[in-house]
């Protein structure tokens, strides 16, 4: 005899969803059951407009191609400091330490802009003209760096985000940001038909594979063999 797919675990819950949605129809019951079975939780990254199975495989393949985040050096130089405590959003001179903050000039990122074009302490080129290259970042971990007076420039290992650049304390804070802005959860049943975004390679090759009629079919056969859930196998032969 055939192993069933359905456990007893499994099974209470589909007897619980059924109970709770009386009317629902084989495709979306099953789509439920593989749900619970795969731990199966879609989400779009929306920056590469692709849905995986989960957050957990979405986060440990950008992590792994080392897209998600990679520490970087920051200096914070000597002297007063030159944001505050209500500063939200600074501009940092990967070169000399020096920062602009949204709330302590007039216009930061064209400031920020103008001093790395003649810092003195850049020394990176590119056909020969200066790498107009800097930091921002909108953590108040790295932040608060910046508002305390310092008597000696001071170099701090922080994290880069790898899908935005922006600066993060620590890697649990890249991460935090990463889900906040770039993940929107889906529901599984709209994946397959949905034509407006990829869906990466291994959750389509899961799709595809129980998602055909003979899978379907195998699942229906295996509701059919528990007496508690008959009643709605009758009802799915009458749709």
């Amino acid at each position: 005899m055939t192993e069933t797919l359905i456990s007893e675990s499994l099974k209470s819950l589909l007897e619980s969803f059924l109970l709770k949605n009386k009317k629902a129809d084989l495709l979306t019951t099953y789509f439920f059951f593989l749900e619970k079975k795969y731990n199966i939780q879609p989400v779009l990254f929306v920056k590469e407009k692709t849905i995986y199975q989960s957050k957990d495989s979405l986060i440990k393949k950008v992590d792994g191609e080392g897209k998600l985040c990679r520490e970087t050096e920051i200096k914070i130089k000597i002297g007063k400091p030159a944001v505050n405590a209500k500063t939200r959003r600074i501009y940092i001179c990967p070169y000399s330490g020096k920062v602009f903050g949204d709330n302590t000039h007039p216009n930061a990122q064209d400031a920020i802009y103008d001093w790395v074009s003649t810092c003195p302490e850049n020394t990176e080129r590119l056909n020969g003209m200066r790498v107009k290259r800097f930091f921002v970042s909108e953590d108040p971990a790295i932040i608060k760096n910046y508002v305390q007076e310092h008597k000696k420039t001071i170099s701090k290992t922080v994290f880069s985000s790898g899908v935005t650049g922006k600066l993060f304390n620590d890697r649990a804070s890249v991460v935090e940001d990463f889900e906040k802005n770039q993940l929107k959860p889906m529901n599984f049943m709209d994946v397959p038909a949905q034509n407006r975004f990829e869906i990466e390679t291994t959750f389509m090759q899961f799709i595809q594979t129980h998602l055909d009629d003979a899978a379907v079919e195998r699942f229906f056969e295996d509701v059919s063999s528990f007496d508690s859930l008959s009643k709605h196998v009758d009802r799915w032969l009458e749709e």
